[in-house]
């Protein structure tokens, strides 16, 4: 990928401000086993191919009992011990017959929107392999978008379900802030960011990773469902920011108009405040990384990568961490206010299409900034509203498909994934 240097120095502060920041949940089979070449899992276990139960992956930032969790990382693979109990997210699957196929892999300690592994290598995109996967829930993406599983329980701190959703062309929902349990999953912003959430390798799926996530959420999707069954019912707000590819802005369009919302467009100052709240939490999920991974700071085993994203995070928590916050309440009240005239809000996932793999690891930091810059998800984060992403079509472009991103209310999981389902439905006609 050809990066200048000015560029470089452009991005260069936005890597000091803060680097995004993702989280995510799995269950035990009889045997484990390394895959050779495709770094999709860190531990897979193979389906039974007789056996038509749902296949689930989780990230490897989730505890299943008896496995190690590394958090992607080779100081955890090394040194910590198989987890003595499943995270409570789990508990939902273990009840009913799904096939746990493995622990997927991720970025280091959930810090990087790249996908990019250096210890246990980096999962291969489907879509193009020379294009960055997402993070950090890269695994979890790559192995719905090869047909490796079915289902993935991921976490969402900035965009880490969203992001490789986006990359991978499946879908990927950041579910509201505090409506499923994060105990046992490796945190990187638990106090206001930290979500897990399902990805599934289309909104049907996605559906059924929410019923393994949250009891009733069927019944809360059935009604959303018979609620509102056609797309002219649904009143679509459409954000639009500065920087995005005319030809994804078009494609988002056409999407909208082919399902049949009802399209509202947003003012520009809302355009301004979500630009403000992508800034703060940033900066609340960079301040993160220091809150959960100071000690590793100086640790063998840690890439200095993240030990360099470890330490500006300090300089974030520092200047920044608690201005962003002070400004989170303004925020939420902005969205309630939207949410008072349109019932979703829809803009790009990412603002481009992925970038490319980086020729030379040095060039990994000018990466990060520019995926941080492509993202629209954070400022969902910071406000602790759900939020899904979904492919559509995209022409003109290295790649075919690109990501529209639907943001709700708080709570509005089930009419985000029926208005999801009225996208798919329509674009794949």
């Amino acid at each position: 990928m050809k990066q200048s240097g000015s560029i470089g120095f452009k991005w260069l502060p936005i890597v000091l401000a803060s680097l995004v920041l993702c989280s995510g949940c799995s269950i035990l089979p009889p045997f484990t086993k390394k895959l050779p070449g495709n770094r999709t899992f860190i531990e897979y276990w193979p389906p039974d191919p007789n056996r038509k139960e749902l296949r689930l992956a989780v990230k490897d930032n989730i505890d299943i009992k008896g496995v190690v969790t590394t958090a992607g990382s080779e100081i955890f693979s090394k040194t910590h011990k198989p987890a003595e109990k499943d995270a409570p997210c789990l508990a939902i699957a273990r009840r009913r017959e799904v096939q746990i196929v493995g622990k997927t892999n991720m970025t280091e300690f959930a810090i990087s929107p790249s996908g990019m592994n250096e210890y246990f290598g980096t999962a291969v995109n489907p879509l193009k392999r020379d294009l960055i996967p997402g993070g950090s829930s890269s695994g979890n993406a790559v192995a719905l978008a090869s047909g490796m599983a079915d289902v993935a329980f991921g976490t969402d701190t900035a965009g880490s379900n969203r992001v490789p959703a986006a990359c991978c062309g499946v879908v990927g929902l950041k579910t509201t802030y505090g409506l499923i349990p994060i105990e046992g999953v490796y945190p990187v912003e638990p106090n206001h960011l930290d979500t897990v959430g399902p990805m599934g390798k289309d909104i049907a799926h996605t559906v059924k990773g929410m019923e393994l996530l949250q009891d009733g959420f069927a019944a809360k999707y059935a009604a959303a469902k018979a609620a509102k069954p056609t797309a002219r019912s649904i009143r679509v707000g459409r954000l639009k920011l500065k920087g995005t590819d005319p030809k994804i802005d078009q494609a988002i369009d056409d999407a909208l108009a082919k399902a049949g919302f009802q399209v509202i467009e947003l003012d520009e100052s809302l355009s301004d405040k979500f630009e403000q709240a992508k800034k703060d939490g940033t900066t609340v999920a960079a301040a993160g990384a220091w809150i959960s991974d100071e000690r590793f700071q100086f640790a063998l085993g840690v890439t200095g990568r993240t030990k360099s994203v470890i330490r500006l995070g300090q300089i974030t928590y520092t200047t920044g961490y608690r201005s962003a916050l002070a400004r989170r309440s303004a925020w939420q009240r902005t969205l309630r206010n939207v949410f008072e005239n349109v019932d979703v809000i829809a803009l790009p996932t990412l603002q481009k299409t992925p970038p490319g793999l980086p020729l030379l690891d040095l060039r990994i930091g000018i990466l990060e900034a520019q995926v941080l810059q492509l993202q629209n998800t954070v400022a969902v984060n910071f406000a602790g509203n759900p939020a899904l992403a979904v492919p559509v079509p995209l022409s003109g472009a290295k790649v075919t498909v690109t990501s529209l991103q639907l943001i709700g209310p708080q709570l509005a999981e089930a009419d985000l994934l029926n208005a999801g389902r009225l996208v798919e439905s329509a674009v794949n006609r």
